[in-house]
Parts: C-alpha cells; structure tokens; sequence
C-alpha cells in the first residue's frame, strides 16, 4: 500500500500544447520531424515521463487523486540542454575587452581565483543554477575553475534538484596566474577524486577538462590521456580554433602538429564524447579528423560575437560529417537563454549566407544537443520512459511579443518569434526530474 501510495503522490499530469523532436528537421515545411499535441499532455511519475499524447489518452491512464497544472495555451518543450558554459565566470558576463586573451587575462583568470575559496563557490552555484533554471535549461556541461572544490559546489547544487548536469575541474599547467595552475600530477590526482566522488552519481557525469592546449603542457596532456583511457565513461571538453590570435600561440607551443586540432588527435583526447568549444577556424585536414573521431563541435554564437572571434560555419562542419553543439559560453557568452543564443546563431549564419530555420533551433537546442551527449534515450525528448526536464513556453510573454502574436502565426512562426523576442520572461516554468523549479525573479 506505501508504495502505491508513493506512486500517487509521485504522479503529476502536465496539460498543454506538446512539442518534441523526433529527428533533425530537414527544412522549415518538415513536420514529420517532430511530434506536436495542441491539447497534449504528460504524466510524469517519480522523475519519469510515463506517458505523452494528446490529453484525453493520457489523463485516462493517471491515478485518480492525481494533480493537474494546466499551462493552456502555452508550449510545452523538452528542458533546453547547454554543452559548453563556464560557471566560474557568473560573474564576468558583460565584461568589456579587446578579444579572447585580452578578456583571459583582464577578467576570468582574475575572477577564477576567487574559487579557492569554497564558501563562495557555493554561493555562486546556487545561483549560477537558478539562472539556468529560470532560462529553461535543464542541463548542461559545465567548466570548473582549477580548484576541485569549485566543481564539489557545482555538483552538490546540481545533486539537491536532481539536475542531469555534467562538469569537471580544469587542469592548468602553464600560461596562468600561479594561483590557478595546478602540476601535471596534481591536476590527475584532482580529476581522478573528483570522478571517483560524482561521476555517476544520480544525475551527474564528470569531464576531463584540460581548458586549452595554450594552459597545458605536453606533460599535463599526456595526464590528460591517461584518465581517459581510465575513464572511457567520462566526457572530455576543451576549446578548439576560436580565435586567431589563439590559433597562432597554440601552433607555436606545439610546433610539431600539423595544427591545432593535431594536438588533441595526437593525446588521444578526441571521440564520441568530446566536446570542443568554438571550432571556428578549421583546416579540411581538422574537420576530417573531428568527424572520423565522432568528437563535436560547439557553436557558441553569442561569445563568438562578442569577443570578435569569427563565424561558425556550419554547413561546412555538417558537410564534412562533423557533430555538432550549441551552447551559451557564459561568460564569453552574454547570456543564459538558449532562446537568445540561437537567435545571435540565426544572425551568425545570416552572415555566412547560411539559413538557420525555427524547426532546426529548436532541434538543436533540446534533441540535437542530446544527440551530441549520445544522451538521446534520457533526455531532450518528450518520449515515455524519458527524464522529466521541460519547460513551458509563453509566446506572449511581453508587450512586443502579445502585438506580433496579434498578428497571427502558425507553429514554426511562433518558435522564430520565441527565439527572436523570447527570454527568461517566455519561460512560464522548468521542470527538472517532473518537479517545478524555476526561481521567482
């Protein structure tokens, strides 16, 4: 009887218009690449979708003391999901410099050292994850600073709302204050408790992060390879190619690789589940080697217009069989909202001649980038059997966005719209494991 008990208090019915990708959308008209319910809904039970389609079905497979939360007309969507963003930089957003190295050294490897200090690690998680939750992301994969503890408070902030989030310590050996670099040795001591501690833990995955190749010596490399050959389950995350003044200091410390990418080809740090921020300015050589190893790129549109770092390209990388990311990169990034980082995405590949369409936004910022944690049968999807993380949508959330919706708009006009005016105002609610957890403003 408690457990059925259990169930029934577990149980939760979520009624609104249902959107979920099934594939990546091939062009604006592809409506067989998703699945849409105008009056849909979920049940949700213990972290779980157990049951998604339109209303009628799936409030006749509830309990019946089940609650109901009825967010008609809004859209419900899978939790958005963030691969590359740097907690310890909260608080370097908006931070004026001239470009990558200047904003390094000026602003984040300054505000980085403050992370030492465990106390204020902890302070800033808990509101680095309620800027997330209040921007509708659900997960993300996240850098540390140096200090093992910072990633301790990110996991244990994670751990207390059941969060999916991945994250890892950078490792940092040279070309940084003192007070942030760590030793060959003492940078793999750091990873290996830190993965013994919280990788697999609930929700929770580590990532062997070496920040770049400008901050590691060859020495800190090899430790790199070396945990992920003991650790093929983790994730690895780096910075590849974002600017070119970086290009041309990395290719100096490293002369014998035939570039940048050559370096972490040569470690052994490329594969299914590496990540490599920015990927700008790559060789046909470099996107060879990234979509043999099955690594993926990340687009990361708002920090690389701010920082004047270049423009993605990104139907060259998909031509070339490269997987491929979109993330924030707080703090290079300029903001939270993956609403507003694929809208600067649209505007970069404007530029690129390159048509970004709603549909594909969308896809990639919920399935697609679940599909690039290889993470798709848990998350980013609406499917039964699925984690519980989504997020409703308010199309109508400001003044400018009630007077365009005025006007009319069809499913795919009201996702530009949300991508092109939308922000935290837009969310109406996150769910995170079937619980509502957006923070009041």
């Amino acid at each position: 009887m408690s457990v059925n008990m259990t169930q029934k208090h577990n149980q939760r019915l979520i009624r609104g218009r249902v959107l979920s990708f099934i594939r990546e959308p091939q062009d604006i008209s592809d409506t067989a690449s998703y699945i849409y319910h105008e009056d849909g809904a979920l049940l949700v039970e213990n972290g779980l979708i157990i049951a998604v389609g339109d209303y009628a079905t799936v409030a006749a497979q509830k309990s019946p003391d089940t609650p109901e939360t009825d967010h008609r007309p809004h859209l419900i969507l899978p939790g958005f999901i963030d691969t590359h963003i740097h907690f310890p930089q909260s608080q370097v957003v908006a931070s004026y410099a001239a470009e990558l190295l200047d904003w390094l050294n000026d602003y984040t490897f300054i505000e980085e050292q403050k992370y030492a200090d465990e106390q204020f690690g902890e302070h800033i998680a808990e509101r680095f994850i309620d800027e997330l939750l209040r921007h509708g992301t659900t997960t993300v994969v996240a850098y540390g600073s140096v200090h093992p503890q910072s990633v301790d408070a990110f996991f244990r902030a994670s751990e207390r709302l059941n969060m999916r989030n991945i994250a890892g310590k950078v490792m940092m050996d040279r070309n940084a204050p003192a007070a942030l670099c760590d030793t060959a040795q003492s940078g793999y001591d750091d990873t290996k408790a830190l993965i013994a501690r919280w990788n697999g833990k609930g929700r929770l995955d580590y990532a062997i992060t070496p920040r770049f190749a400008i901050t590691s010596t060859p020495a800190q490399l090899e430790a790199s390879q070396a945990l992920v050959r003991e650790h093929p389950e983790c994730y690895v995350q780096t910075h590849l190619s974002e600017n070119h003044a970086e290009i041309e200091f990395t290719c100096s410390l490293y002369p014998d690789a035939p570039d940048y990418t050559g370096i972490y080809e040569h470690y052994g740090l490329l594969g299914d589940k590496t990540l490599l921020g920015h990927s700008i300015h790559l060789s046909e050589r470099e996107m060879k080697v990234l979509a043999d190893s099955r690594s993926v790129a990340v687009f990361c549109p708002t920090s690389n217009l701010f920082l004047g770092s270049g423009l993605f390209d990104r139907d060259r990388l998909r031509d070339a069989g490269v997987r491929i990311g979109v993330a924030t990169d707080i703090g290079g990034g300029t903001s939270w909202s993956m609403l507003r980082t694929l809208d600067e995405g649209y505007k970069v590949l404007q530029l690129r001649g390159q048509r970004l369409n709603p549909l594909s936004s969308f896809y990639m910022m919920t399935l697609g980038n679940a599909q690039a944690l290889s993470m798709e049968d848990r998350i980013g999807t609406l499917g039964a059997g699925t984690e519980a993380d989504f997020v409703v949508l308010n199309s109508r959330a400001t003044s400018a966005m009630r007077l365009r919706m005025d006007a009319g708009s069809n499913l795919a006009q009201e996702l530009f719209l949300l991508q092109t005016l939308g922000d935290d105002r837009a969310i109406v609610e996150t769910y995170v494991a079937g619980q509502p957890v957006k923070p009041a403003n």
